[in-house]
């Protein structure tokens, strides 16, 4: 057992995947005899602050209806769905260096891409970067989806916030979704989950380090105060290899949204593309901001 497998208690970080040879809860759906069961293509979605890994509900029956044959594998970080009882991480790097851990002994060497969304997006980077750094095989693609550049990190301190501060925040970002007291309720359950993962982002502190080899695609939503346009076009000079931004109407949440449609189809049209290999001649990342950094 590793320690990723350890800290999860048993029931590991991909609750709906199942064994090493099983499907996916939703691959049952058009198509799924025609995949392989170990040789991926995987995506592999990583949540926001406070989220589960039901945020990517439904994603396999759309990407599949969209034509790919791979499989979504939602990630279930501690604190949270099954995995409740457990301490989450208020610790970037341990809780990336764990993530890695668990998307190598499960899923290297296939073929995999990761998907994130704010928090999530910061995570899935410093997944791809520790898998460098163990010498694993990269994503194929790096989707970051609401999320600042990494090195525009480190200027809030939202975990120190009150409860009803941290209630009107989340509200104000769209967070407690259509029906606001149902949303509530959520809040509530999950406040120590929330403040734990705001306190990784707002602890965390971008390292310089070459650009990913991958692709990457930045998705950024119209009307997100959290993460606007210029700061997700920031990601430019993270990979080496071939950078997109797509701009997406909705606010901080636009995944939830009717924009999902679009976001899933952006992500089917480049998990379709060929690998831009990694000998693109690497760039340095010059951020603009947080000098202190560089």
């Amino acid at each position: 057992m590793s320690p990723a497998e350890a800290h999860a208690g048993g029931t590991g970080w991909f609750p709906a995947f199942g064994s090493r040879s099983g499907h996916t809860a939703e691959a049952s759906g058009p198509a799924s005899h025609d995949r392989g069961p170990d040789n991926g293509p995987y995506l592999i979605c990583l949540s926001y602050a406070g989220g589960t890994a039901s945020v990517y509900r439904g994603w396999q029956r759309e990407l599949t209806a969209l034509g790919w044959r791979g499989r979504v594998v939602p990630v279930q970080l501690p604190g949270r769905g099954l995995r409740l009882r457990e301490k989450p991480y208020t610790s970037m790097r341990q809780l990336s260096e764990a993530v890695a851990g668990a998307v190598a002994d499960r899923f290297l060497p296939c073929d995999y891409s990761l998907f994130g969304h704010s928090m999530g997006a910061l995570l899935a980077y410093e997944v791809a970067c520790g898998l460098r750094r163990g010498g694993a095989a990269g994503p194929r693609h790096l989707f970051v989806s609401g999320s600042r550049a990494p090195h525009l990190y480190g200027d809030r301190a939202d975990h120190g916030l009150s409860d009803d501060e941290l209630f009107r925040f989340v509200a104000d970002l769209g967070g407690l979704g259509p029906e606001p007291s149902v949303g509530g309720a959520y809040f509530h359950q999950r406040l120590p989950t929330l403040r734990a993962d705001l306190r990784a982002c707002d602890g965390y502190r971008w390292q310089p380090r070459p650009p990913l080899p991958c692709p990457v695609t930045a998705f950024s939503g119209a009307e997100d105060r959290l993460a606007p346009e210029s700061d997700v076009e920031a990601w430019r000079p993270y990979t080496s290899g071939s950078f997109l931004r797509r701009h997406l109407p909705g606010g901080h949440f636009f995944l939830n949204g009717p924009a999902r449609s679009v976001l899933l189809r952006e992500v089917r049209a480049e998990l379709g593309r060929t690998p831009s290999g990694p000998g693109c001649a690497a760039r340095p990342v010059t951020p603009s901001r947080n000098s202190a950094w560089a």
